[in-house]
């Protein structure tokens, strides 16, 4: 292995999805002849091809195997680097048998329940196939076109979706059968079929793009293309030298992939312990003392995304608790607030601009999970808000461009920006509209919390989404406490066939209510703290790609 990787080892692990492109790197370094030291003592691969070809003629004069029909050989240009001494261009073609395979009548009863393996791409895993699920009798055998593929033979998926994430080569241990998207490869002796295996693996980035034909929903390969492709053939001891240190090096990637995960685990225990004992302190003493010992850890902590992620919710927490600012006790309460806030929602339904509010439950002492701040009041949300639920309007309501009269119609937060929607349909209906400075709630599927500021006059609503009008609140204040609330929603949401909140769910959510001055400073405190957490994101984001740009300058030396 070339000295440039192994001396930065740690950096090419630590890059950006490090360890996966580690173990790829391997692979390219291998089937290039890269990875162990050539010997002149080797028997060269020439010799090797040429028994490899006797071997082969042999096998097709006893009828054994069929012979190959001639293929196009491929053009010398594609013959991707230069091979080291004693290796030798060859192709699958030249070195393995190809066998197809395909599914017997399932009607008939005479072909499964047997004992021969039959292997269908979701049989294919990280091992050797031993086994199958489905097995088929001698009288498929007979009666059909399988053939027995052989043990050691390489099973290649051909047509699948699986061909978009990688490229399963499995060695089968057993003798078997495959399915029509299958192809078995069987090297002709002395070829080991392990260095075969790693051969495909090695150049799988190549086949992926030039080997794959495009389809309308599935990718394919194209045998023909792949069957003559070059691929580097070292001689025979060097073969079982490379598959000796391939192996060596994927234990010690397993090893270093095992360390991460039992590091990032425990960072993400530690950051979880330390930003729960902020919001579980008892006063301004404990919760001083436990964020001095966030503090004193601060870059150590906060060194992913997710923890990062993590700080922007406790932050939240933080806030709707009243435990980041200090209460001042000259502020109007916030019981006169809510007094206010009663009346004007009288007032505005008496001119019909709301409807009339329903009464809500006072809030039981069983739904009391903290103490609230001095000057704050625990109220339902409903208290504090109007609720519009959207409706669903049919594909003939709406249309793709804007016209006289017409305005922004919102399927759901697939159109939500960072701060504001993003609508691409419109529509004459007005049956569940929201105006500009309302915040858009959304209460069904996958994205249950999310949340978007109007900032449209009028903006038709979908049944995926509610829009949440504050009544005397501080907007963004109101915007914060829903974001606090976003776990609370998704639970639940969970177990339903459509994962959805109801209006109640929403209306009857327990919440503290401070002093509208204080909703102003929480405000301008998270605002300030959102954008250091934003800064501390940017800036780590500048040196991962630091990182990966050395690790693939690395990367670039080790195969020159």
């Amino acid at each position: 292995m070339s000295a440039v990787l192994t001396d930065n080892l740690p950096l090419l692990a630590g890059a950006p999805n490090g360890i996966k492109k580690l173990r790829e790197l391997i692979l390219e370094l291998a089937v290039r002849g890269k990875l162990v030291p050539q010997d002149p003592k080797d028997e060269p691969a020439s010799e090797l091809l040429k028994r490899i070809a006797e071997e082969k003629a042999r096998l097709v004069a006893e009828g054994k195997i069929k012979k190959q029909k001639p293929l196009t050989e491929s053009a010398e240009g594609e013959k991707l680097f230069g091979l080291p001494e004693g290796w030798s261009w060859t192709s699958l073609n030249e070195i393995a048998a190809m066998r197809g395979g395909s599914t017997p009548s399932m009607s008939k009863s005479e072909f499964w329940n047997g004992d021969i393996p039959w292997v269908s791409p979701k049989d294919m895993h990280d091992g050797d196939i031993t086994d199958s699920e489905l097995k088929v009798t001698q009288s498929a055998l007979n009666k059909t076109n399988l053939e027995l593929v052989p043990i050691g033979s390489i099973l290649l998926v051909g047509r699948s979706g699986i061909l978009k994430r990688k490229l399963p080569a499995q060695i089968t241990a057993v003798p078997c059968t495959i399915n029509q998207d299958l192809k078995a490869i069987s090297p002709f002796q002395p070829q080991p079929s392990y260095y075969v295996q790693l051969m495909l693996r090695g150049t799988e980035r190549f086949i992926l793009k030039e080997d794959v034909k495009q389809g309308t929903t599935v990718q394919s390969l194209v045998y023909n293309k792949l069957f003559v492709r070059p691929f580097g053939l070292p001689p025979l001891a060097e073969q079982h030298r490379i598959v000796a240190k391939v192996d060596e090096l994927m234990t010690l990637c397993d090893r270093l992939e095992a360390r991460h995960a039992d590091a990032d685990s425990a960072h993400t225990q530690l950051v979880q312990a330390l930003l729960s004992g902020l919001t579980q302190t008892r006063d301004a003493e404990d919760f001083a003392q436990s964020w001095q010992r966030l503090a004193e850890h601060f870059h150590t902590l906060f060194t992913t995304e997710s923890s990062i992620d993590s700080l922007k919710q406790t932050l939240l927490q933080l806030a709707v608790m009243g435990k980041l600012v200090a209460q001042d006790s000259s502020h109007e309460p916030a019981s006169e607030l809510l007094k206010r806030i009663a009346e004007e929602k009288v007032r505005l339904a008496a001119e019909g601009k709301i409807k009339k509010p329903k009464p809500l439950a006072q809030v039981g002492a069983d739904e009391r999970l903290r103490e609230i701040s001095n000057g704050w009041e625990l109220v339902r949300f409903g208290q504090l808000i109007e609720l519009i639920s959207g409706q669903h309007l049919g594909p003939d309501e709406y249309f793709d461009s804007p016209q006289d009269g017409a305005i922004p119609y919102l399927t759901g937060p697939a159109e939500f920006g960072e701060v504001h929607p993003q609508p691409t349909r419109f529509t004459y209906e007005r049956r569940a509209t929201s105006i500009q400075g309302d915040i858009l709630l959304t209460v069904k599927g996958s994205g249950v919390g999310k949340t978007n500021f109007v900032d449209q006059e009028e903006l038709a609503i979908s049944r995926q989404l509610m829009a949440i009008r504050p009544v005397l609140l501080d907007t963004q204040f109101t915007r914060y406490l829903l974001l606090s609330m976003a776990e609370h929603f998704q639970s639940k949401s969970i177990g339903i066939a459509i994962p959805g909140i109801s209006r109640e769910d929403v209306l009857d959510t327990p919440i503290g209510l401070p002093p509208l001055q204080e909703q102003n400073r929480i405000v301008a405190k998270v605002d300030q703290l959102m954008a250091l957490c934003d800064q501390l994101k940017a800036r780590l984001n500048q040196a991962r790609q630091v990182h990966e740009h050395l690790a693939s300058a690395l990367v670039e030396q080790a195969v020159a």
